[in-house]
């Protein structure tokens, strides 16, 4: 069934001149015939014209013509006004509409670089305009982020892949045996895609903000002891030294294990970055109402042209380097997002390469003022 064609944006303001018009003219009429009379006769009797004469006739008849005149003239002056400003405007508006659904049809069609104009009818129209080149920019941020972040994926599962699919080839042709050294090998390629899979799990989880968060009181020390412990030996084996350093933290309100989890990915990092024989040091401070981690190295070094970079997915200052370490590129973005639904944030600072770099994480000590109240009824029975 074909659905009825509506009536355009110039038949809907020409219609809606027509009735103004209509209405005005029929108001008009009404109002020269029922009121203009009387007092048209009136001012005639007293002017000294006697009642039902001959002049008094005339007179009325020229008021009748003058009346009917001037009214058909005003609506026909009106209504070729009328129709030239309604024409301006439809024109414009239909070219800015126009517009504005070809450029959507593109948007929709994948053409995300497409902008508008403001047509300048006004400042509704003008937010239009701007709303839409927004909508745009989001979503061609978002299809260009889509598209790198498919090809990282594949870029990074491609080597352990096809290191994978050497070995097994070269096992099957009788090249290489199953010895232990190829065991080896299959299994740390195994498990850089295993690695890499909790990682871009752990990512999406972190991404989503407060939901991957389980808030509750912990104690800050403890917290960095932990996770240097958890580190130790992988640090002993590469021959960094470790030192925690911890100034009064005492109590944090967070996710012990999603910040232990940023901590340990910026140890990670810090060791891969870091020669044997270097030092790292992991210290906690209080800072006003907030608390301040940081994991200092006198390793690499950054670029200060990479540092805008540094907690984008994938992103890496030597990439040859980093893959050859076993590094999947996204544990700086997931401390990002971890430190951020924390209602916190990262930074990073390096004076250059071989100066070494230091990663600041700064989380409030106390909960959100909505969560307050509940810490508080909880917390009520351990005080008696």
């Amino acid at each position: 069934m074909t659905a009825p064609i509506g009536i355009g944006v110039r038949g809907r303001l020409l219609l809606a001149q027509t009735l103004v018009l209509v209405t005005g003219g029929i108001t008009t009429w009404a109002v020269a015939s029922l009121v203009g009379p009387p007092l048209f006769r009136e001012h005639l009797h007293r002017a000294g014209v006697a009642h039902d004469s001959s002049e008094q006739f005339h007179a009325e008849q020229a008021y009748h013509h003058a009346t009917a005149l001037s009214i058909a003239v005003a609506i026909t002056v009106a209504a070729l006004t009328a129709f030239v400003v309604t024409a301006y405007l439809s024109r414009r508006l239909q070219h800015s509409i126009a517009e504005i659904s070809a450029a959507a049809t593109s948007v929709a069609e994948g053409n995300y670089d497409i902008r508008v104009a403001s047509p300048q009818l006004g400042e509704e129209f003008d937010e239009l305009a701007t709303a839409f080149n927004r909508m745009a920019a989001r979503l061609q941020s978002v299809e260009s982020t889509r598209r790198q972040l498919f090809g990282d994926l594949a870029h990074e599962i491609r080597t352990p892949v096809a290191v994978l699919e050497a070995y097994l080839e070269a096992v099957e042709d009788g090249v290489k045996t199953l010895d232990p050294q190829t065991v080896a090998m299959l299994r740390e390629q195994t498990g850089r895609l295993v690695r890499f899979s909790a990682d871009a799990a752990a990512l999406a989880q972190a991404e989503e903000g407060h939901a991957a968060i389980t808030p509750g009181w912990l104690d800050a020390e403890e917290l960095l002891s932990a996770v240097s412990t958890g580190v130790a030996d992988r640090y002993a084996a590469k021959n960094v030294a470790l030192t925690t350093q911890v100034a009064a933290p005492g109590r944090l309100w967070g996710d012990r294990q999603r910040l232990a989890q940023v901590l340990g990915n910026l140890l990670d990092n810090a060791l891969r970055h870091t020669p044997a024989g270097g030092h790292v040091t992991l210290a906690a401070a209080r800072a006003g109402s907030q608390l301040v981690f940081t994991v200092a190295d006198d390793g690499e070094g950054i670029d200060a042209w990479h540092l805008p970079h540094i907690f984008e997915r994938f992103y890496r200052a030597d990439s040859a380097r980093d893959r050859q370490r076993g590094g999947s590129g996204i544990g700086l973005a997931i401390a990002k997002a971890l430190t951020e639904a924390h209602g916190g944030h990262i930074n990073v600072a390096s004076n250059g390469p071989g100066q070494g770099t230091t990663f600041t994480v700064t989380v409030p000590i106390q909960p959100p003022v909505a969560a307050r109240g509940t810490d508080q009824r909880e917390a009520a029975p351990t005080s008696s």
